[in-house]
């Protein structure tokens, strides 16, 4: 399954609040996640590899599974 990060999340990287979140360890969650996702939904409990805690919203389209923001704890 391919993900697909907004212009929005990768914005949000560069917050403080997201620091040491990389594109790679969103990936990996977003794919990480079993089954289909028909509307925005929030997933918590992300680990980045730095050992940084954030949470996904994500919802899956035609093209693949979208991810509409991070959010750094």
């Amino acid at each position: 399954m391919s993900v697909i990060i907004t212009g929005h999340a990768r914005k949000r990287l560069k917050d403080m609040r997201q620091d040491d979140i990389t594109l790679d360890d969103i990936v990996t969650a977003a794919a990480s996640i079993p089954g289909q996702i028909a509307s925005a939904t929030r997933f918590r409990g992300f680990f980045a590899r730095s050992g940084r805690m954030f949470d996904l919203v994500v919802k899956d389209v035609n093209k693949g599974r979208l991810v509409i923001t991070i959010i750094g704890k």
